[in-house]
Protein backbone atom coordinates (compact mmCIF):
# COMPACT_ATOMS: atom_id res chain seq x y z
CA UNK A 1 0.00 0.00 0.00
CA UNK A 2 1.49 3.62 -1.26
CA UNK A 3 0.41 6.55 1.37
CA UNK A 4 -0.40 9.42 -0.68
CA UNK A 5 1.77 12.48 -0.41
CA UNK A 6 -0.14 14.41 2.19
CA UNK A 7 -2.57 16.96 0.99
CA UNK A 8 -2.50 15.32 -2.70
CA UNK A 9 0.48 17.75 -3.45
CA UNK A 10 3.20 17.50 -5.12
CA UNK A 11 7.04 18.56 -3.56
CA UNK A 12 10.28 18.73 -6.00
CA UNK A 13 13.82 20.51 -5.10
CA UNK A 14 14.63 22.81 -7.43
CA UNK A 15 18.33 24.13 -8.18
CA UNK A 16 18.09 27.02 -9.86
CA UNK A 17 19.85 27.69 -12.84
CA UNK A 18 22.88 29.65 -12.78
CA UNK A 19 23.35 30.64 -16.65
CA UNK A 20 22.14 34.02 -17.80
CA UNK A 21 19.33 34.66 -19.19
CA UNK A 22 19.94 37.55 -22.11
CA UNK A 23 19.38 40.41 -20.06
CA UNK A 24 22.40 39.59 -17.45
CA UNK A 25 20.13 37.95 -14.95
CA UNK A 26 20.90 34.07 -14.05
CA UNK A 27 18.15 31.74 -13.51
CA UNK A 28 14.75 30.40 -14.65
CA UNK A 29 12.21 31.13 -17.58
CA UNK A 30 9.09 33.07 -16.28
CA UNK A 31 5.94 31.32 -16.70
CA UNK A 32 2.59 31.07 -14.63
CA UNK A 33 0.54 28.27 -13.40
CA UNK A 34 -3.67 28.12 -14.53
CA UNK A 35 -5.18 26.08 -12.55
CA UNK A 36 -2.38 25.35 -9.27
CA UNK A 37 -1.01 27.34 -6.94
CA UNK A 38 2.66 26.99 -6.12
CA UNK A 39 4.94 27.59 -2.59
CA UNK A 40 8.53 28.10 -2.40
CA UNK A 41 10.51 26.98 1.23
CA UNK A 42 14.24 27.97 0.74
CA UNK A 43 16.57 25.69 1.89
CA UNK A 44 20.10 27.04 0.50
CA UNK A 45 21.20 30.16 -0.75
CA UNK A 46 19.55 33.37 -2.13
CA UNK A 47 17.85 35.00 -4.53
CA UNK A 48 14.67 36.74 -5.80
CA UNK A 49 11.47 36.20 -7.28
CA UNK A 50 10.23 38.34 -9.81
CA UNK A 51 5.93 38.20 -10.14
CA UNK A 52 3.87 40.24 -12.40
CA UNK A 53 -0.26 40.24 -11.64
CA UNK A 54 -2.83 42.17 -11.72
CA UNK A 55 -1.23 44.45 -8.88
CA UNK A 56 2.43 45.06 -11.31
CA UNK A 57 5.59 43.86 -11.19
CA UNK A 58 7.42 42.88 -7.89
CA UNK A 59 10.33 41.16 -6.37
CA UNK A 60 10.21 39.36 -3.33
CA UNK A 61 14.05 38.44 -1.51
CA UNK A 62 14.97 34.72 -1.20
CA UNK A 63 17.05 33.69 1.81
CA UNK A 64 17.87 30.13 3.55
CA UNK A 65 14.14 29.92 5.42
CA UNK A 66 12.18 32.27 3.33
CA UNK A 67 8.55 31.38 2.26
CA UNK A 68 6.78 32.30 -0.76
CA UNK A 69 3.81 31.16 -2.19
CA UNK A 70 1.77 32.64 -5.19
CA UNK A 71 -1.55 31.30 -6.74
CA UNK A 72 -2.50 31.15 -10.35
CA UNK A 73 -1.75 33.49 -13.11
CA UNK A 74 0.85 35.15 -10.94
CA UNK A 75 3.99 35.69 -13.44
CA UNK A 76 7.22 34.08 -11.67
CA UNK A 77 10.77 34.37 -12.78
CA UNK A 78 13.43 33.07 -10.00
CA UNK A 79 16.61 34.94 -10.00
CA UNK A 80 19.79 32.93 -9.11
CA UNK A 81 21.95 35.29 -6.89
CA UNK A 82 24.26 32.10 -5.67
CA UNK A 83 23.53 28.73 -4.86
CA UNK A 84 20.00 29.23 -4.71
CA UNK A 85 17.64 25.83 -3.69
CA UNK A 86 14.31 24.94 -3.07
CA UNK A 87 11.71 23.04 -2.28
CA UNK A 88 8.31 23.05 -4.11
CA UNK A 89 5.41 22.18 -3.00
CA UNK A 90 2.65 22.30 -5.95
CA UNK A 91 -1.00 22.13 -5.09
CA UNK A 92 -2.86 19.58 -7.33
CA UNK A 93 -0.39 16.49 -7.62
CA UNK A 94 -1.31 15.39 -11.44
CA UNK A 95 -2.10 18.60 -12.80
CA UNK A 96 1.51 20.64 -12.95
CA UNK A 97 2.75 17.19 -14.54
CA UNK A 98 0.50 17.56 -16.83
CA UNK A 99 0.79 20.78 -18.68
CA UNK A 100 -0.77 23.27 -16.32
CA UNK A 101 2.01 25.76 -17.00
CA UNK A 102 2.17 28.01 -19.86
CA UNK A 103 5.51 30.03 -20.59
CA UNK A 104 5.56 33.62 -21.63
CA UNK A 105 7.07 33.36 -24.75
CA UNK A 106 6.39 35.73 -27.49
CA UNK A 107 3.26 36.63 -28.79
CA UNK A 108 4.23 34.62 -32.00
CA UNK A 109 4.87 31.54 -30.28
CA UNK A 110 1.41 31.73 -28.22
CA UNK A 111 -0.97 31.40 -31.24
CA UNK A 112 -0.81 28.10 -32.02
CA UNK A 113 -0.56 24.74 -29.58
CA UNK A 114 2.28 23.30 -32.34
CA UNK A 115 3.92 26.27 -32.33
CA UNK A 116 4.08 26.46 -27.99
CA UNK A 117 5.07 22.80 -27.62
CA UNK A 118 7.88 22.67 -30.30
CA UNK A 119 9.64 25.82 -28.39
CA UNK A 120 8.87 24.66 -25.17
CA UNK A 121 10.54 21.30 -25.65
CA UNK A 122 13.90 19.75 -24.91
CA UNK A 123 15.61 18.21 -27.10
CA UNK A 124 16.76 14.50 -26.43
CA UNK A 125 20.36 14.98 -25.63
CA UNK A 126 20.72 18.63 -25.88
CA UNK A 127 18.23 19.15 -23.44
CA UNK A 128 20.60 22.49 -21.54
CA UNK A 129 21.24 23.98 -24.85
CA UNK A 130 17.44 23.83 -25.68
CA UNK A 131 16.40 24.97 -21.88
CA UNK A 132 18.55 28.04 -22.09
CA UNK A 133 16.87 28.65 -25.75
CA UNK A 134 13.39 28.13 -23.87
CA UNK A 135 14.76 30.40 -21.24
CA UNK A 136 15.39 33.65 -23.85
CA UNK A 137 12.59 33.11 -25.45
CA UNK A 138 10.37 33.50 -21.70
CA UNK A 139 12.46 36.04 -20.69
CA UNK A 140 11.95 38.11 -23.91
CA UNK A 141 8.46 37.72 -23.43
CA UNK A 142 8.11 38.39 -20.21
CA UNK A 143 9.97 41.90 -20.03
CA UNK A 144 7.55 42.91 -22.75
CA UNK A 145 4.69 41.99 -20.41
CA UNK A 146 6.72 43.72 -17.66
CA UNK A 147 6.84 47.13 -19.82
CA UNK A 148 2.90 46.63 -21.00
CA UNK A 149 1.76 46.65 -17.64
CA UNK A 150 3.49 49.62 -16.26
CA UNK A 151 2.37 51.64 -18.80
CA UNK A 152 -0.84 50.03 -19.74
CA UNK A 153 -2.09 48.59 -16.04
CA UNK A 154 -3.01 45.10 -15.35
CA UNK A 155 -5.26 44.93 -18.29
CA UNK A 156 -2.08 44.38 -20.57
CA UNK A 157 -2.43 40.43 -18.92
CA UNK A 158 -5.50 39.98 -20.32
CA UNK A 159 -4.04 39.07 -23.89
CA UNK A 160 -1.41 36.70 -22.14
CA UNK A 161 -4.21 34.93 -19.68
CA UNK A 162 -6.13 34.57 -22.78
CA UNK A 163 -3.68 32.85 -24.76
CA UNK A 164 -2.68 30.24 -22.01
CA UNK A 165 -6.06 29.51 -21.66
CA UNK A 166 -6.51 28.33 -25.00
CA UNK A 167 -3.52 26.53 -25.10
CA UNK A 168 -4.40 24.29 -22.03
CA UNK A 169 -8.12 24.17 -22.63
CA UNK A 170 -7.95 20.89 -24.45
CA UNK A 171 -6.24 19.66 -21.52
CA UNK A 172 -9.05 19.78 -19.40
CA UNK A 173 -11.26 16.97 -19.36
CA UNK A 174 -7.66 14.80 -18.50
CA UNK A 175 -7.58 17.31 -15.76
CA UNK A 176 -10.76 16.73 -13.99
CA UNK A 177 -10.21 12.64 -13.90
CA UNK A 178 -6.77 13.26 -12.64
CA UNK A 179 -8.13 15.88 -10.28
CA UNK A 180 -10.58 14.31 -9.14
CA UNK A 181 -8.57 10.94 -8.42
CA UNK A 182 -6.38 12.62 -6.44
CA UNK A 183 -7.21 15.93 -4.45
CA UNK A 184 -10.58 15.53 -4.74
CA UNK A 185 -10.31 11.87 -3.12
CA UNK A 186 -8.35 13.43 -0.77
CA UNK A 187 -10.85 15.80 0.68
CA UNK A 188 -13.14 13.19 0.47
CA UNK A 189 -11.27 11.20 2.67
CA UNK A 190 -10.53 13.12 4.98
CA UNK A 191 -14.15 14.10 5.36
CA UNK A 192 -14.85 10.09 5.80
CA UNK A 193 -11.76 9.80 8.22
CA UNK A 194 -13.30 12.62 10.41
CA UNK A 195 -16.64 11.08 10.55
CA UNK A 196 -15.26 8.21 11.53
CA UNK A 197 -13.29 9.47 14.47
CA UNK A 198 -16.30 11.43 15.54
CA UNK A 199 -18.63 7.94 15.71
CA UNK A 200 -15.50 6.34 17.69
CA UNK A 201 -14.73 3.86 14.67
CA UNK A 202 -10.95 5.18 13.66
CA UNK A 203 -10.35 1.79 11.67
CA UNK A 204 -8.28 4.35 8.76
CA UNK A 205 -5.64 4.21 11.25
CA UNK A 206 -4.34 0.45 11.37
CA UNK A 207 -4.01 1.57 7.26
CA UNK A 208 -1.66 4.03 7.76
CA UNK A 209 1.72 3.25 6.16
CA UNK A 210 5.32 4.79 5.62
CA UNK A 211 6.54 5.72 1.86
CA UNK A 212 9.70 7.08 0.88
CA UNK A 213 10.98 7.69 -2.50
CA UNK A 214 14.52 9.11 -4.33
CA UNK A 215 14.19 11.67 -6.81
CA UNK A 216 15.09 12.08 -10.39
CA UNK A 217 16.87 14.56 -11.69
CA UNK A 218 15.64 16.56 -14.98
CA UNK A 219 15.77 19.71 -16.60
CA UNK A 220 13.08 21.87 -15.24
CA UNK A 221 11.51 25.65 -16.62
CA UNK A 222 13.92 27.25 -13.70
CA UNK A 223 16.50 25.11 -12.84
CA UNK A 224 17.62 21.39 -12.16
CA UNK A 225 14.65 19.48 -10.95
CA UNK A 226 14.52 16.60 -8.52
CA UNK A 227 11.17 15.40 -8.98
CA UNK A 228 9.18 12.51 -7.41
CA UNK A 229 6.35 10.53 -9.02
CA UNK A 230 3.22 9.92 -6.65
CA UNK A 231 0.35 8.61 -8.39
CA UNK A 232 -2.58 10.27 -7.36
CA UNK A 233 -4.71 7.60 -7.24
CA UNK A 234 -2.81 6.73 -3.78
Amino acid sequence: MTTPFPGATSVSILDVYSWEAPDGLPGGSPHLHTACSEGYVVVGGAGRVQTLDASGFRETPLRDGSVVWFGPGVIHRLVNEGGLRIVVVMQNNGLPEAGDAVLTFPDVHLASAEDYARVAALTPGDEAASARRRQALAVEGFTRLRSDVEREGPAALEAFYAAAADLVSPKVPRWRDTWHAGPAASVAATARQLDALEAGAPSHLAEGRVSAQDGTPRFGMCGRLSTYTFDPTG
